[in-house]
């Protein structure tokens, strides 16, 4: 597997990054010791145009190449899981009920990785701006950064970034040039019934047998309300209600989430949940409201990036380990907020067998860090070519070279 060299020779140093971010996890926007310690670690590399304190504890470096042109944008994600650790490593969580578990450790040290090289290197023409955000989960981190204005300001014209794909080999590549990840929404419906005593039901209007119908009718949607061949997911993963066995309760609570991968899709699933809702509400004479909440986008690549994303990948792990039509993925990820700002790609790299993410047992594989810095790295290079290669004029411009008049 063809990682640069003189990155391969930072992997000790990486795995140490790594670690020490693994045993110091933070949540959300509050990634106060982890950009301390990105900072430090670019100051050390020569990098001296570092933006702090963008959507609170983001921040944006820039690189500039040995000579002019455009700027592509690299991101990693910092912020971790409130899950409390059940690993035996060394290095595990320090921090009661917050850990890594997620792979954003890892993300930030190929993007430091990377950083190191192409600090010393320069070996591009134009920007790098290097993105490091805090709160991907459940915050919308790449969204507040985008708000703030980081692609105007640092005149980012694309952007790119790699998520850890447990169970799928060590540095093979996932990605499709149409939508990677779905749109993730939350609902909560609230249920007013009449209690009373559960001897006597018929007194009674009981929200539980509400909240059963309406979790039994959601399912329909689905089966009978959008085409079979298009992906969706609605899952309710809370019903709360009661407090004794002989009471029907006052009242009931469902709580869930809606996966989709298109527009079209996600409206016909709220329009059908509002009207099973005030449905449900006239049949058993209670009051049912629902609150259906966006959430993040769909993360929709750009067909030219994933392209040129994938060209660069075979170049790091051979084409056999490079999928660039895979299927799309009911997870949810917020650098689609980065997606609807600037061209790009987002591609999911494999780090071989073991817990899934979201698992008190997960653990970033430091056999990656290489690789993504790698991949980053050469995605700056040929993207940002110091000189073009010289090319025969084609049959149809025969007159003119296409050398370029200066390197």
């Amino acid at each position: 597997m063809p990682v640069i060299n003189q990155i391969a020779d930072y992997f000790y140093e990486m795995k140490e990054w790594r670690q020490h971010l693994h045993a110091n996890p933070e949540l959300q926007f509050d990634c106060y010791n982890t950009a301390h310690f990105v900072i430090e670690k670019l100051k050390k590399f020569g990098i001296e145009e570092i933006h702090s304190g963008i959507a609170k504890t983001g921040l944006v470096a820039i690189i500039n190449g040995k000579k002019k042109g455009g700027t592509i944008g690299l991101r990693a994600d910092m912020d971790a899981l409130p899950l409390t650790e059940e690993t035996n490593h060394e290095y595990k969580s320090k921090v009661e009920g917050v850990m890594h578990a997620c792979g954003h450790d890892g993300h930030t040290t190929m993007l430091l990785g990377a950083a190191k090289y192409l600090a010393d290197t320069k070996n591009f023409a134009g920007r790098v701006a290097l993105i490091f955000q805090p709160a991907e989960e459940n915050g919308g981190g790449a969204g507040v950064m985008c708000k703030e204005g980081i692609m105007d300001k640092f005149s980012i014209d694309k952007v790119f970034g790699v998520h850890t794909l447990p169970g799928a080999p060590l540095g093979r590549f996932e990605t499709n040039s149409n939508t990677v990840f779905a749109a993730s929404d939350d609902f909560t419906i609230n249920i007013i019934g009449n209690g009373g005593h559960g001897a006597y039901p018929e007194q009674t209007v009981d929200p539980i047998i509400m909240a059963t119908h309406i979790s039994q009718a959601m399912q329909s949607i689905t089966s009978r309300n959008i085409p079979a061949l298009k992906p969706i997911v609605i899952s309710i993963t809370q019903i709360h209600s009661g407090t004794a066995y002989n009471i029907i309760p006052e009242t009931a609570f469902i709580n869930g989430t809606v996966r989709t991968l298109n527009k079209e899709t996600q409206e016909v699933v709220k329009k059908r949940m509002e009207e099973i809702c005030k449905g449900f509400s006239l049949a058993f004479n209670g009051k049912i409201e629902l609150n259906y909440n966006y959430g993040y986008p769909a993360t929709i690549n750009y067909k030219d990036e994933v392209e040129f994303a994938s060209k660069v990948a075979k170049q790091i792990s051979g084409e056999e380990n490079v999928n660039s039509d895979a299927e799309p993925d009911m997870g949810a990820e917020d650098f689609s907020y980065m997606l609807h700002e600037r061209p790009g790609a987002f591609l999911n790299l494999g780090q071989g067998d073991g817990p899934g993410v979201h698992n008190t047992k997960f653990d970033f594989n430091d056999d990656l860090s290489p690789i993504g810095a790698s991949f980053f790295v050469k995605l700056i290079e040929t993207g940002l070519p110091i000189c073009l290669l010289y090319t025969s004029p084609s049959p149809r411009d025969r007159t003119r070279s296409r050398m370029p008049s200066s390197a």
